[in-house]
């Protein structure tokens, strides 16, 4: 497999193939389970995690609350660049990049 970049995580949850998010799931800075949990819990969360990370560091959620999968994003605005993924089991994992 060639060599993974943030540019292979895309916009939409279901265009990012299983191996490629893995890939980029063993390869992030941190990872958070938020599994079972509920708004505002994993937005808290993932601001206070993408503050204490450096530029270019990578935070991944993982949820089963299709919400988080907006809210994340929008809590993080202009501190992260943020991405989702959709697996075929109903989990998601949301990828974050410190700006």
């Amino acid at each position: 497999m060639s060599e993974l970049s943030w540019d292979d995580v895309v916009e939409m949850p279901d265009e990012l193939d299983d191996e490629t998010a893995e890939a980029l799931f063993e390869d992030a800075t941190e990872v958070q389970d938020m599994t079972g949990e509920v708004c505002p819990y994993p937005q808290v969360e993932a601001k206070k995690a993408i503050a204490g990370l450096s530029p270019g560091d990578v935070l991944v959620q993982e949820t089963d609350h299709v919400p988080s999968t907006e809210n994340v994003p929008k809590a993080v605005g202009d501190d992260a660049t943020a991405k989702v993924w959709k697996s075929g089991d109903g989990r998601y994992r949301i990828f974050m990049r410190k700006e």
